[in-house]
């Protein structure tokens, strides 16, 4: 009778150790669990705001660009002032804004650019557009041309393969901006994979056909 109330108690002894093993283990996990989701919850925080500064720096950015607008504009009959250089001034916030709108955050990094390899001039870029993983190249003229349109994918192929000899595999895409588009020059430009795009006031607007592909350089 001893043996059995000793190895009942023995028993209890077990279950309550295990039980309280389990509590803890079950204490620890949910501390966890706090742990992680006060984590996601900061990181979701933290992008909400990196977000949020990054339409502050664009609707500034959209300022100024159209701040240099109008002073071009003011003075459009001067010496070596032309429409392509008005546009160009309007294009970077224009494209931007609507690829943003679009779910691809670019960043414009520059205007007017010369990509060099040894000393030479690879390609000339009117529009550099960029992020993580994309580059987009684009080319500005008043009134785009056939001839345009098959230049810039020379170009783009120039671009691909300078950025690929510096061994960055990011993905180049090509965009055309002009004030006016014709129907052929347009259609050929879509037929190439190009994004198009043609002034809306004082801004751009991208003149693309639902489903439409981009080609990836």
């Amino acid at each position: 009778m001893e043996k059995l109330w000793a190895y009942l108690h023995a028993s209890n002894e077990r279950s309550e150790r295990e039980r309280a093993e389990e509590r803890e283990r079950s204490e620890r996990e949910w501390a966890e669990e706090r742990r992680r989701q006060a984590e996601e919850s900061k990181r979701l925080e933290e992008e909400r705001r990196l977000r949020e500064e990054e339409r502050k720096l664009r609707a500034e950015e959209h300022e100024r660009q159209k701040e240099r607008l109008d002073r071009m504009s003011g003075r459009v009959g001067g010496l070596g002032n032309t429409l392509g250089e008005i546009v160009e001034h309007l294009v970077a916030p224009g494209i931007e804004e609507r690829f943003w709108e679009r779910g691809i955050e670019l960043r414009t990094t520059g205007s007017n650019l010369r990509l060099h390899e040894g000393g030479k001039t690879v390609a000339e870029v009117d529009v550099l557009l960029e992020n993580d993983d994309v580059i987009m190249v684009v080319e500005v003229k008043s009134k785009p041309k056939a001839e345009d349109v098959a230049a810039h994918e020379e170009r783009l192929e120039r671009v691909r393969g300078c950025y690929g000899r510096r061994n960055d595999a990011r993905r180049v895409f090509g965009a055309m901006a002009g004030a006016v588009f014709g129907a052929a020059e347009k259609k050929a430009a879509l037929d190439a994979g190009i994004y198009v795009f043609v002034q809306s006031g004082d801004t751009m607007r991208l003149d693309v056909p639902e489903g439409f592909e981009p080609r990836a350089w």
